[in-house]
């Protein structure tokens, strides 16, 4: 396991997003996609499920109504992903670099989750990797009105934390995360 590479700078806090971050479990939430999907007869092809990480579940269904002229009802097309993803949540492994920093900076700066998925469903997952001790915030879709690549996960992480958004250092899988971080004005390390 190659330890990561943090960026120089004064950080006071470290913000997480979740899958793909914390969690290798990005197949998982993949095959959920897959299943909802093949149920309404439609499809989500995974070079579009990589290529909209870090995007809200709601979003992802209104994008996909758009580019391939579906009329799916987006909350069904919801509930339906996220319980086949939350029946995967016992195989969830952890990304195992970035689980380790989250345990060496534990008590030492103010950690936080800031995840574009549904409260249950990070908590659970944070839960399944037993680290959800680790972080005295967990911000979710519930908790902001713009999802990334808007900066307001972020931005609400920091506010809770009480640390200025400059002084956080953010930890991202996607392109769309990291764009939220920069647009925080926020370090950040691209896992």
């Amino acid at each position: 396991m190659m330890p990561l590479a943090l960026p120089a700078g004064d950080f006071r806090a470290f913000i997480f997003d979740c899958d793909g971050t914390l969690a290798d479990n990005m197949h998982l939430h993949y095959e959920a996609w897959r299943r909802a999907m093949a149920e309404v007869g439609g499809s989500y092809p995974e070079e579009l499920f990589y290529e909209w990480g870090g995007v809200t579940t709601a979003e992802i269904v209104c994008r996909l109504n758009a580019k391939f002229s579906l009329s799916m009802e987006v909350e069904e097309i919801v509930r339906r992903k996220e319980l086949y993803y939350r029946d995967s949540i016992p195989q969830v492994e952890p990304n195992h670099a970035v689980v380790a920093l989250a345990r060496e900076f534990h008590g030492k700066v103010p950690l936080a989750v800031a995840s574009g998925g549904h409260r249950d469903l990070v908590e659970r997952t944070l839960q399944a990797l037993e680290i959800r001790g680790l972080f005295s915030e967990v911000i979710a879709a519930e908790d902001y009105k713009r999802g990334k690549p808007a900066p307001d996960p972020f931005l609400t992480a920091a506010a809770r934390l009480g640390v200025t958004p400059e002084a956080c250092l953010v930890f991202e899988d996607t392109a769309t995360g990291v764009e939220a971080a920069r647009a925080a004005g926020m370090a950040w390390v691209l896992v």
